[in-house]
């Protein structure tokens, strides 16, 4: 049918709010748990939580619903984001054998809808299933995704202490060897900036006054927050 209504297609059945959510490491479950996907090297570790579902969170009844809830949920995640190769589901812990065959069962049958192979291991002592899924291409996140070139994709950056902590070094090392000669120009990145010029304005000045020299600070936007530059201000020469 030719759709000529004029709200757009994605936002009248809110296709772009579920494309969206496919990005997301946490899906969230109708009874308040959710579901962690963190995708690594070597595999995928899916881990199922309780969450908001706190009416008996460590009831049996309770956590067998978090879990049948997580096993569908979780196959349906694999196919929509075409995860593939070792996956390791952290189901959360079940006493009752027959509520984890319960769980398992329902896990593969909701995985029979996938058009990849699968191969999973029964729900071992520790409540994970380990499974295979065929990788035919990348996973989505690969495909619309490129490593972020801040953080080189680890999704960390040394915090402000610790990049203080490096010049702090750094500048020690360079008035020892010029004992009240040099004039120092220091180029980082603002937020570091105002840790020094805060926090470590004493440990600075102390730096000045035991070996001498000078030294001036300066905000640049265009630096990694990882990177810092000490220039000598008579020659020029970076140090």
């Amino acid at each position: 049918r030719l759709y000529s209504n004029p709200k757009p297609l994605f936002v009248k059945y809110r296709l772009t709010q579920q494309i969206e959510n496919i990005f997301r490491r946490q899906v969230q479950l109708p009874s308040g748990g959710y579901i962690c996907i963190d995708e690594t090297e070597a595999l995928i570790a899916v881990d199922i939580n309780s969450g908001k579902n706190r009416s008996g969170k460590d009831h049996p009844e309770t956590i067998l619903t978090t879990n049948m809830e997580a096993a569908h949920e979780v196959a349906r995640q694999l196919r929509l984001r075409n995860l593939g190769g070792l996956i390791v589901v952290d189901f959360i812990d079940m006493r009752s054998r027959k509520d984890q065959t319960t769980v398992y069962r329902a896990f593969k049958d909701a995985l029979a809808h996938d058009r990849a192979r699968t191969k999973t291991c029964p729900i071992s002592p520790l409540g994970l299933v380990e499974m295979t899924r065929q990788r035919e291409t990348e996973s989505l996140r690969s495909t619309v995704y490129s490593p972020c070139p801040y953080c080189q994709g680890k999704g960390l950056v040394k915090s402000a202490t610790t990049m203080s902590v490096e010049i702090q070094r750094r500048l020690q090392e360079i008035l020892r060897r010029y004992r009240k000669t040099v004039q120092l120009r220091v180029m980082v990145h603002p937020s570091i900036l105002e840790r020094l010029r805060n926090e470590d304005a004493k440990l600075l000045a102390d730096l000045e006054e035991e070996f001498g020299g000078e030294m001036s600070f300066r905000g640049d936007a265009a630096l990694h927050m990882e990177e810092f530059c000490i220039i000598n201000t008579d020659t020029g020469a970076e140090l």
